[in-house]
């Protein structure tokens, strides 16, 4: 049950997500929208706001999908967090957005055991492993930039069982054919802000909230390499 009244939102993948919680009552958005996230969110918060008949005033907390994902999205979601923070004096929790997907697998299917991966292009996949303790998403390993061909013999994956979620492995199918015990989930492939209300609401619970001027982007992939043209090296 989820006690605080919380605004939460993430903008840093094809999806453009935005819940809002309160007063015991959920009001949702989602959709894929790619390149129209910095035209959207505002307008879709005010209409939130508005179908609660409430103000950011009412609020207890932030919650904002801090990456990995498209470098442009995750500074969307960053900024207009920390706007939102500023304007009403409210304190931000940033969520990664492997966890997001991570806790809707639990919250969907009751799976204890998760393995979300976005595609990160350039043939890399971000992945991480999750176990749920309580309820709420733990990571296991740290997230990384990884080949898709690599994920078994680096992560040691092949006898484990679990779920799989999101477009690492909507883009690259193959990657866990010889982990015979993870079954992949085709349904949740991209992150929903609605799953980040449970760890929202424990993060602000305990007081691991930062000010709007500390909320910071979680890349993963702090360079990115670009493939160069034939003839252009």
């Amino acid at each position: 049950m989820i006690k605080s009244n919380i605004l939460a939102l993430d903008a840093s993948t094809e999806a453009l997500s935005i819940v809002l919680h309160v007063n015991g009552k959920t009001f949702h958005h989602f959709e894929e929208c790619p390149q129209q996230h910095s035209q959207k969110i505002l307008p879709l918060i005010d209409e939130l706001l508005a179908n609660a008949q409430c103000k950011l005033s009412d609020l207890d907390v932030i919650g904002f999908g801090q990456g990995p994902g498209s470098f442009t999205g995750v500074r969307i979601s960053v900024a207009i967090a920390q706007g939102l923070g500023y304007a009403a004096k409210l304190p931000l929790v940033g969520v990664s957005t492997l966890a997001i997907m991570a806790q809707h697998a639990f919250e969907q299917c009751n799976a204890k055991c998760i393995f979300p991966a976005i595609d990160a292009r350039m043939g890399e996949i971000y992945f991480a492993h999750y176990k749920v303790t309580n309820g709420l998403v733990d990571l296991v390993n740290d997230e990384c930039v990884i080949k898709p061909e690599l994920l078994l013999k680096e992560n040691e994956l092949a006898d484990l069982s679990g779920v799989a979620v999101g477009t690492g492995f909507k883009s690259y199918p193959d990657t866990l054919d010889e982990a015979h015990d993870i079954t992949i989930n085709t349904e949740i492939t991209l992150p929903d802000a609605k799953y980040m209300l449970a760890l929202v609401d424990h993060a602000f619970i305990k007081g691991d909230v930062v000010k709007a001027s500390e909320a910071q982007p979680k890349y993963v992939r702090d360079t990115v390499t670009w493939k160069k043209l034939p003839g252009r090296e």
